[in-house]
Parts: C-alpha cells; structure tokens; sequence
C-alpha cells in the first residue's frame, strides 16, 4: 500500500509542472484524494465489507467531485489532474502510470451485471472531457484527445480524436520508459485531412473535363476497347485509410 501511495505522488510531481513540493500534493490535490479514497474503498469492497465501501466511495467523491466505484481496478502511478468530474465505472480496469483529466467517463453501454466497462492499458492519456465506453480495450502508450467519444478497441500506440473516436496509428511506437505523452495540443485534424483530399479529387474531375488538365490518372484506354467501357484501375497511390476500415495507417500527423 505504501508503495502505491509513493507511486502516486511520484507521478504527480512528474506530471504536473505546477506541483511545488510532495506536501502541497498530498494537502492540495483532489485527484491525489479520489485515488487514496479509492484505494481504501476497493480494500473494503475486496474484504466483503460492500455497503462500508460503497459509503467511502460516496465521501470520496463529495469531498473531491470523482466518482469511482470501490471494485474499479486502479494500477500503480494513475495521475488524475484537476479531478471534477471524472467517472470510473465498476468493471473499469486501469494500468500503471495513466493520466486523466479532469471531465472524463469510463462508462459502460449496457445494464449487465458482466464487463461492461473499459480496460485501460499502460502509459494511456486522456484527455479532458473525453469518454470511453463499453467494454473495450485501449492499447498501451495511446493518447486520447479531448472531449472524444471512444466505443470502439484502440491499437497500441495510437492516437483518437473526434466524435465518434477516429484511431490514427502512429508509424513508431513510443517507449516504455519515454515521458508521458500530455501535448494534447497537437492533435490531427482528420476532417482537414479529408476535405482536402476531397477538394484535390474535385479538382482534378474538373481539370479533366475542361481539357488541358493533368494526365488521366487512370492512364490510356486499351487499343480496341470500347470508348463507353469502364478504364483501368486507377493508378493513384492507395490511401492511408483503406475503405470500410476505422483505423488510419502510417499517418503521423505530427503527432
């Protein structure tokens, strides 16, 4: 227990740039308290004792605004910044050194009784006003970005944004041992990304039909083929997002 509480506050201190001293953390930070609340409500729920930890749970989250229930599995290192409004359901499942901004949802989908909630893997983000739901699993050293909707799994190393999450794989995986992956400034813009590519296709159509434009992408029909007949498979480069997929591939976007 000490060992977590340690952890804790390590990872406090090294995530949060206006942390000043280890007695501030302890005194000042609500997201500090909703873990230690945590950590001894899931101690009493674990021991048989429901109702006593359920009533924990409750002060806890009145006296710091975050709302986990006592069998949520919380990892070591968990930072949880600002705190207000962060819900953590049941079945959740978070690893070792995540950090949580405040306004965040693990919420379930459904009204089982089973695993209904998400599973957090290691050295995750999310961001503010983000929401996981359903009993999905988001892959170790992913960032999440603010106010995103997540119901589907995330692959490791991978950035989401938008509503509903779009997935962008990065192309290198992160280190285990790198910092913790906060700049949730720089995030793609993936509706940019798709107008743009929308806006070039629509260009080129038009360059097409009033002559003078770039060469048929499509290439010359075959000698003897009828002029009315289908070309050939075009020759432009595959897209990064194969169709039908909900995952972009090999795209950074300065991330």
């Amino acid at each position: 227990m000490l060992s977590a509480l340690r952890a804790d506050v390590r990872a406090a201190r090294e995530r949060d740039p206006a942390a000043r001293s280890t007695a501030e953390l302890v005194l000042c930070y609500p997201g500090l308290h909703a873990v230690w609340g945590h950590r001894a409500s899931s101690w009493l729920w674990r021991h048989g004792r429901t109702l006593l930890a359920r009533l924990c749970s409750a002060f806890t989250q009145r006296v710091t605004g975050v709302d986990i229930h006592p069998a949520a599995v919380l990892g070591p290192g968990l930072f949880i910044d600002h705190a207000i409004g962060v819900v953590i359901g049941e079945t959740a499942e978070v690893g070792a050194d995540v950090t949580i901004y405040h306004g965040v949802t693990l919420g379930g989908t459904s009204l089982d009784r089973g695993k209904r909630h998400p599973t957090v893997g290691d050295r995750v983000t999310i961001g503010a006003g983000a929401k996981v739901l359903g009993p999905i699993t988001i892959g170790h050293d992913s960032r999440i970005g603010a106010n995103a909707v997540v119901v589907k799994p995330v692959p490791p190393d991978s950035v989401v944004v938008g509503v509903p999450g779009h997935v962008i794989m990065r192309k290198h995986a992160r280190a285990a041992t790198a910092p913790a992956d906060l700049d949730n400034a720089v995030l793609p813009d993936l509706v940019g990304v798709s107008l743009r590519a929308l806006h070039d296709r629509i260009e080129d159509l038009e360059a097409r039909f009033d002559g003078g434009g770039p060469p048929d992408l499509a290439g010359p029909r075959p000698a003897g083929s009828d002029s009315a007949g289908p070309r050939p498979a075009s020759k432009r480069p595959a897209s990064a997002r194969p169709a039908g997929t909900e995952v972009w591939y090999e795209q950074d976007f300065s991330i």
